[in-house]
C-alpha cells in the first residue's frame, strides 16, 4: 500500500515537472493552473491504472497449483468509469496441491482455499467437497474427520452443479 501510494504521488510530481519544464521552454506562456491540475490527472491516472493492474498482478504472482475460481468485478457510482469496464476487487482461488481424498470417499475431498481483496488481508480456509453432492463445507472449529474418513461436525452448503469452487476442486474426480 505504501509503495503505490508512493508511486502515486511519484506520479503527480512528475506531471508537474512536466508542465514545469514546458513552461520554461515556451518563456512562461502556460496558464498557472495548468501545471497542478496536470499532476491531479497524473495521480488520478496512475490510481486508476494500479487498480485496474492489481489483480493481473496478483494472479501472476501466484505459484504453480493455485488456480483461480471465481472472481468480483465492482462498479462503483464514486468511479463512474467502473461501469464502462469494471474491475476485479477480489477472488478465489483452489490450491489444488493440497487436494487431499480418502480411497474409501473417492468423492469427497480437502483443498485450500484463498479468499484475496484489494485491500484486504490474505484469507486461507480448509474446505471439504462432496464432489458426488455438490456441497462444500468449511472446515472451521467443530469440523474433524472420523475414523472412517467421512466429515463430521461440517455446515454443508448445498451448491449449484457450475459452481466454480466445485468445478476446480473436483476437476478430475
Amino acid at each position: 500500500m505504501f509503495l503505490e501510494l508512493l508511486g502515486v504521488v511519484l506520479a503527480g510530481v512528475t506531471g508537474a515537472l512536466v508542465v514545469y519544464a514546458a513552461n520554461r521552454a515556451t518563456g512562461g506562456r502556460l496558464p498557472r493552473w495548468l501545471m497542478p491540475a496536470v499532476a491531479g490527472l497524473a495521480m488520478i491516472a496512475a490510481t486508476i491504472s494500479l487498480e485496474y493492474s492489481w489483480y493481473g498482478r496478483t494472479v501472476a504472482a501466484l505459484p504453480e497449483g493455485i488456480v483461480v475460481a471465481d472472481k468480483v468485478e465492482e462498479r462503483a457510482a464514486f468511479r463512474p468509469w467502473t461501469y464502462l469496464v469494471p474491475y476485479v476487487d477480489r477472488f478465489v482461488a483452489v490450491d489444488r496441491t493440497s487436494l487431499r481424498t480418502n480411497p474409501d470417499r473417492p468423492d469427497e475431498r480437502i483443498a485450500t482455499m484463498y479468499f484475496f481483496g484489494r485491500w484486504a488481508p490474505l484469507r486461507r480456509v480448509p474446505v471439504a467437497f462432496d464432489c458426488a453432492g455438490n456441497r462444500r463445507a468449511a472446515l472451521v472449529e467443530g469440523a474433524d474427520i472420523g475414523t472412517d474418513g467421512a466429515i463430521e461436525g461440517a455446515d454443508w452448503t448445498q451448491a449449484p452443479p457450475d459452481d466454480p469452487l466445485l468445478l476446480v476442486a473436483c476437476a478430475g474426480a
